[in-house]
């Protein structure tokens, strides 16, 4: 236990409720990596910053450049494995909703955008290992972001999974073909 949660709350209640939201309230492979982004990017980010933070630049209390970059890259190979090995492979299972998995292997700019340019969806979408390393720069970027940011001086347990569901949500919901 950190010296915080002695009278507080409990680091893991915060996990759980930060678990509980992300996979309850997006769809299915977002709620996952949000979750994957929290045990992966956050150990990157502490442990890297430990060991390397104080030969980078602080970017604020408690938090490096070195960390920062750290989660950034795990985000980006958690994201890699999973939509790109472990998704796959899984796909969903057969009790699953319509739309659980909302990445599809392909990335587009909006039919609005498209249009008012003229060119034809075809022209704007890119699929496979092309979409999937944008969407795996994207989730980096967000769990470096989400690992990063205070918000209220909230427990990062609860504000990195709902952070970066609703991050690779909200770029699936403009970009998502």
């Amino acid at each position: 236990m950190r010296e915080t949660e002695v009278d507080g709350w409990n680091g893991v209640i915060w996990y759980l409720l930060g678990a509980y939201i992300a996979l309850r309230f997006f769809p299915k492979d977002v709620g996952v990596m949000g979750v994957l982004l929290l045990s992966w990017c956050d150990t990157a980010a502490s442990t890297f910053g430990r060991l390397y933070g104080r030969y980078t630049i602080r970017l604020r209390s408690g938090k490096s450049l070195a960390g920062t970059m750290a989660a950034f890259v795990t985000g980006l190979i958690t994201a890699v494995m999973f939509w790109g090995w472990l998704a796959p492979r899984t796909g969903t299972f057969q009790d699953d909703p319509a739309g659980a998995f909302m990445f599809s292997g392909q990335l587009g700019l909006p039919r609005q955008v498209t249009a008012y340019l003229g060119w034809s969806a075809a022209d704007t979408t890119i699929r496979g290992a092309g979409a999937l390393g944008v969407m795996s720069l994207w989730a980096g970027f967000v769990a470096s972001f989400s690992e990063f940011v205070d918000i209220l001086g909230w427990d990062d347990n609860l504000t990195i999974p709902v952070l970066s569901s609703f991050g690779l949500w909200g770029f699936l919901k403009i970009f998502g073909a």
